[in-house]
């Protein structure tokens, strides 16, 4: 089964596998955004994240098994950070999407992995890179009509808490075997979430269509994109990989528009298109980096 499935996804180029993962993402948010009409945003991400780890956990039992054998306390204790930062990550975003439309979101969240990228590079281009992806979010911030700072501000805290998700990744991979790395990491982050998600969701949490609803986006948010992702980045450079993945806000912003009726001003859609150029220009002088 797991060969025809490698067959298969080998036959997609890694740019459409990036692209559907993108979009995979963005559709995933869309639906927990509908979510939060019967469920609070801490409930939707705990869904999302017993999902995830689940499955992560099922496809990496084998080295679970042995996790504590195979690994040092050191080596658990960065994949628990990994499991915070994607706590953090999920919480803050979906409080986020509660509050401000999904492209503004994702726009400001985006800030994250570009202050990663900027900050591997030594070249004096990147400053501008800087200055015009602080001005979209400037454009953002002042919009067409009163701003929603409480919003931005969990879209800021996500892209904080995705920096660290990014550099931890990699201390993780380093350290464990395949997906088991992520696999701990989502155990942890469930658990972290299980308290205030439960006490928030409440008994609406037992019910048969919302645990549906919750699987699908844990499965479009975190473990199709994953995947996709992961084969993609088997047969195509990291720089290439970072470009294409500087699509999101604009697929973000058009996922509002197609799935939630959240419609853009044009001042809004500038500064998505600022720091996407931001994105593009600084990944493209990011020094490529070893697998790990």
């Amino acid at each position: 089964m797991w060969s025809a499935r490698a067959l298969s996804m080998g036959a997609i180029p890694p740019p459409a596998l990036v692209l559907l993962g993108v979009v995979s993402v963005q559709v995933g948010a869309g639906i927990a955004k509908h979510l939060f009409a019967v469920l609070p945003p801490s409930a939707v991400v705990l869904l999302r994240l017993a999902t995830s780890a689940a499955v992560l956990g099922f496809l990496s039992r084998r080295a679970l098994r042995t996790l504590l054998r195979d690994h040092t306390r050191g080596d658990l204790a960065v994949a628990v950070a990994f499991g915070l930062t994607l706590a953090v990550m999920n919480a803050s975003i979906y409080q986020a999407f509660a509050r401000i439309p999904l492209g503004v979101a994702v726009t400001i969240e985006f800030l994250g992995p570009l202050a990663v990228a900027i900050a591997a590079s030594r070249r004096a281009l990147d400053l501008v890179w800087a200055v015009l992806a602080f001005a979209g979010v400037a454009l953002l911030a002042r919009g067409d009509g009163p701003a929603d700072l409480v919003g931005m501000g969990f879209a800021l805290l996500a892209g904080v808490a995705w920096a660290g998700y990014i550099l931890l990744s990699a201390a993780t991979g380093k350290r464990f075997a395949g997906s088991s790395g992520l696999a701990v990491a989502s155990i942890a982050a469930t658990v972290v979430m299980l308290p205030l998600g439960t006490a928030t969701g409440g008994t609406a949490l037992l019910s048969p269509e919302l645990l549906l609803l919750g699987l699908g986006v844990g499965l479009l948010s975190s473990v199709i994109p994953y995947s996709l992702e992961l084969e993609a980045l088997r047969r195509m450079p990291a720089r290439v990989f970072g470009i294409l993945m500087s699509l999101e806000p604009a697929v973000a912003a058009l996922v509002g528009l197609v799935v939630l009726q959240e419609v853009l001003s044009p001042v809004e859609w500038a500064a998505v298109g600022c720091v996407m150029v931001a994105c593009i220009g600084a990944t493209r002088g990011a020094p490529e980096t070893p697998e790990a």
